[in-house]
């Protein structure tokens, strides 16, 4: 029986026929999209869901679809699904994260001319039969300066046609390196340099917890006085009333917005303020980008549910339906591995080494050293997926190298994962024991014997009485409930670690209270996918 495929969105006429000349059975019914009941109704029926962002994949659609296996998105955000909800299910999602790139990149250039030159006011009342020359005044791009937060894909593309405009970029991006930098002809600056140097401020960053409102009303307060901002990659990234706060009192001379923290966006501070631009999320609105990230989906898609290849997936590495039974515990080892020290790190990489001990080191590297540079590079892009985080790695300098060696001390196999920067070297090696979980086996050169857990919490010290307590006493006295703990030291009086596990994450004020004793020289909360 041919697979059958559902697609609730709109997709051109291509990728439907793209389905049918593979031999897929495909439904297209773009008015699902908007009807969840309707979806709820139909979806145990299919395969596969090809979706752009109008669908929202919920844990309650997937429990009502007994036998999907896929979820395609056509473009790059996954917001609108529920990607742990399909892991447990078994059901991979795929995006297609290179379609839209330049779109969505031209359409945060177009907005930044707009509210330059208030050409939407302008061309508003022009058609009302008005002739308000004098009432638009604008500002030129060329010779200001472009503040850039988040220089990858979209943002780096941004950064080099705004050179070509003659402007001054400036780029904060925490895993940006020089010479990447150099390369696209920007200066690299910390936040605040950024803040307070630049004439316009655009964004280009996933929205994470620690991108979240990263232009609060106190970093807002930060910047020059007159800064226009843009921002077309994430809702939720301004905080949008004290951006309308700061707006209303002058001190921000512009604002243009193609995303909201609630969409659709119905109402927001923002709107019907004269010096806003806004836009109904348009990034990817171009018959070309529209085009193409419709038809990589449908192929994608297809080839898996025809040969069971993957392509583009963001919870599951790529490797063949038999591969996948011996490699699957380690894919997970490397992939931990990668999320510890891609969560430990906030500087740009220089390099990554993935060191294969044993009987790991006669299976499909590829796939492993995806998954590790994935773990890596999802601490600060959770949309990177197993295919795209090597080239997102490249991109930005960083050097990636694999060593393969015969079985050497008590494991039979193990990972070991060396990140370096120019500041500092971080390792930490994992195993997969007999039950299929992944231990962590050494960090910082110590030995250790640890489960992977989703809240954890480690903790550097000199060896020294009175650790143990500190973190018992601190974590009890507020509240914090300690499953269990795993202790190391590489000698007595020498360099200690500890990992707690926890039943969720710790309040950052717990983490201050630690860091008051004196007495840890790293705190670090960490998640991990368990």
């Amino acid at each position: 029986m041919a697979p059958k495929v559902l697609i609730s969105d709109s997709l051109s006429d291509a990728a439907v026929q793209i389905f049918r000349d593979r031999g897929i059975d495909v439904t297209f019914d773009p008015s699902l999209g908007k009807d969840k009941d309707a979806l709820l109704a139909v979806i145990k029926d299919y395969d596969g869901l090809a979706i752009r962002s109008a669908t929202k994949v919920t844990e309650k659609i997937l429990d009502a679809g007994p036998n999907l296996k896929v979820v395609g998105r056509a473009g790059i955000g996954t917001d609108n699904i529920d990607k742990d909800a399909a892991s447990r299910r078994g059901v991979i999602v795929m995006n297609t994260p290179y379609g839209n790139m330049i779109t969505t990149a031209e359409h945060a250039i177009a907005m930044m001319f707009a509210v330059a030159r208030q050409i939407p006011e302008a061309n508003a009342s022009t058609h009302a039969g008005k002739w308000e020359k004098s009432r638009f005044m604008g500002v030129e791009l060329t010779g200001k300066t472009l503040g850039v937060i988040g220089a990858g894909n979209i943002g780096g593309i941004v950064c080099q046609k705004a050179v070509g405009l003659g402007m001054k970029v400036i780029a904060y991006d925490p895993f940006l390196s020089e010479e990447r930098a150099t390369k696209i002809g920007v200066e690299k600056v910390e936040l605040n340099a950024l803040l307070s140097r630049a004439d316009v401020i655009t964004l280009h960053v996933p929205l994470t917890d620690q991108t979240r409102n990263i232009l609060s009303a106190e970093n807002i307060a930060k910047t020059k006085k007159g800064v226009r901002i843009v921002n077309c990659a994430r809702g939720g990234l301004v905080d949008e009333a004290a951006l309308a706060e700061a707006l209303k009192s002058g001190h921000v001379a512009g604002a243009a917005f193609d995303v909201f923290a609630v969409e659709p966006a119905t109402d927001s501070p923002l709107f019907n303020l004269p010096n806003v631009v806004v836009t109904p999320h348009l990034g990817a609105a171009t018959t070309e980008a529209q085009e193409n990230v419709a038809l990589q989906v449908a192929e994608q898609m297809s080839d898996y549910l025809l040969t069971g290849a993957v392509s583009n997936a963001l919870n599951m590495p790529s490797v063949t339906a038999e591969e996948a039974k011996v490699m699957g515990p380690w894919v997970k080892v490397a992939e931990h591995l990668g999320a510890f020290v891609g969560q430990m790190t906030d500087e740009p990489l220089k390099s990554i080494e993935i060191i294969y001990n044993g009987s790991v080191a006669s299976m499909n590297l590829e796939a492993l050293n995806c998954s590790a540079i994935a773990g890596v590079m999802k601490a600060t892009n959770p949309d990177v997926n197993m295919v795209s985080a090597p080239v997102v790695a490249r991109e930005r300098g960083v050097e990636i190298s694999t060593t393969r060696q015969d079985k050497t001390g008590a494991f039979d196999g193990y990972i070991k994962l060396v990140v370096r920067t120019d500041k500092r070297e971080r390792s930490v090696a994992g195993t997969a024991f007999s039950d299929g979980k992944p231990r962590f086996i050494q960090i910082k050169g110590i030995n250790i014997d640890a489960e992977v857990g989703a809240h954890m919490l480690y903790t550097t010290n000199e060896d020294v009485p009175g650790i143990i307590g500190a973190l018992g006493n601190t974590m009890g006295e507020n509240g914090v409930n300690i499953a269990n703990f795993t202790l190391g030291r590489s000698d007595r009086g020498k360099d200690a670690i500890a990992i707690l596990y926890l039943d969720d994450q710790p309040p950052a004020a717990v983490l201050d209270k630690l860091r008051a004793t004196g007495l840890f020289q790293n705190i670090a909360p960490l998640r991990f996918n368990v």
